[in-house]
């Protein structure tokens, strides 16, 4: 029989304390090498139970998990708890829900909780909606414990549909929930739930055809007679002014690809931040509209140019036209693409009014690439072309 002590022992061989969701697998692991029935011991059996007692309880007041802890208290006279252990006693009751009747360890190394929900969404337990509701309910949670409390709904869905999760990497989470860490988690599990992966094949198309296809972007897809179209298009304008990839109703309409690397670390890439600020513009831009925004081919300097035209039609003529054009002069010399973005948020309004559209595929890839070190003449060519696109527009006959 495999014992508590037994156990530690061999993580201690490792170099480091591990923790119980990771000892119950080596457990069972350890009973498959042997050639023993693939069971986990009594000693894990036992303490799954324990910690299946512990849900909704507070940590440290359920005496029967204390033997499972790894996370050690000092007594620093403190009456709070540290946000380690209270993070250690929620994952481990979510591991013994998740665990329970389980046949095999649920705790799957380098499965993140937004690539187990994109399992989950890919199985046919449940749609691909409720999914995504689920999972944005977590990420929407205001602090800990409601975030625990929708985890604890998810958790059982994994568990029947055969999904794992990396509770090492959950712990990690939970403990910075309540700070600085968020945002990161937040973008690490919107980057893996939407990870592209193969694209599937279109209709009489080979499946060796479909490989490197990328989806295209939300704006050149977007439907605006679709019933789905309004709330959409707000959520998408709930991301202004938010960090790129942590508002969790826009996971859904993100096309980056990036390296599953990048995507676990939550890394805040050009791209993101790019096709981010794009969206939420398009959003703004699209709202009312009955035919779509994105116009191939119409850099900003035409649409400003478009705007200086209908502006000489009316009353103020020649005022307002001067005004437009210093406003574009001032987007014109963006220092980087976060004052570049600023602008371009100020002119949203008036091409919406005006029904102007714009090119949010060159927007995206001059947002990406306006400030970047290693392309130092990109945002002089933008220049170039967009003010030069503007003159053009505005002297050419109606």
């Amino acid at each position: 029989m495999t014992t508590s002590s037994s156990i530690s022992s061999v993580t201690a061989a490792a170099g480091r304390s591990r923790f119980f969701w990771e000892e119950a697998a080596d457990d069972w692991r350890a009973a498959c090498e042997a050639g023993r029935r693939p069971e986990f011991s009594e000693y894990v059996t036992r303490s799954l139970r324990a910690l299946r007692e512990g849900v909704g309880r507070e940590a440290g007041t359920v005496p029967a998990m204390r033997s499972v802890h790894r996370v050690s208290l000092r007594d620093d006279g403190l009456d709070r708890l540290p946000d380690r252990y209270v993070a250690e006693h929620c994952t481990l009751t979510l591991f013994g829900l998740h665990q329970h009747t389980a046949s095999e360890p649920v705790h799957r190394p380098g499965v993140g909780l937004g690539t187990a929900c994109l399992l989950l969404r890919r199985g046919e337990a449940l749609t691909e909606a409720a999914v995504e509701r689920r999972l944005i309910a977590a990420a929407t949670a205001q602090d800990l414990h409601e975030l625990v409390q929708h985890l604890q709904r998810l958790v059982p869905l994994l568990q029947q549909s055969g999904v794992g999760l990396d509770y090492t990497r959950l712990f990690r989470e939970l403990a910075v929930w309540d700070g600085t860490g968020r945002n990161r988690v937040l973008r690490a599990w919107g980057l893996q739930y939407t990870d592209p992966g193969t694209p599937v094949p279109t209709e009489g198309e080979a499946a060796g055809e479909s490989e490197g296809r990328e989806r295209a972007p939300y704006w050149v897809t977007f439907e605006p007679g679709s019933p789905d179209a309004g709330a959409e298009l707000a959520a998408l304008r709930a991301g202004t002014g938010r960090e790129p990839g942590t508002v969790a109703v826009m996971w859904p309409f993100h096309r980056t690809r990036m390296a599953s690397e990048w995507r676990n670390k939550g890394s805040l890439t050009r791209d993101l931040a790019a096709e981010h600020t794009a969206l939420t513009l398009f959003a703004r831009h699209q709202q009312t509209h009955d035919r779509r925004m994105h116009v191939p081919g119409n850099s900003p300097g035409t649409a400003v140019g478009l705007l200086a035209r209908k502006a000489a039609t009316d009353s103020e003529g020649k005022a307002a036209t001067a005004a437009l054009e210093r406003r574009f002069g001032h987007l014109l010399t963006s220092a980087d693409a976060e004052e570049l973005a600023m602008h371009l948020r100020s002119f949203a309004p008036l091409l919406n009014r005006a029904g102007v559209g714009l090119d949010y595929d060159l927007l995206s890839t001059a947002l990406r690439t306006w400030d970047d070190p290693r392309r130092p003449h990109a945002a002089g060519r933008f220049r170039q072309r967009w003010d030069r696109d503007f003159h053009t527009t505005v002297t050419a006959s109606s």
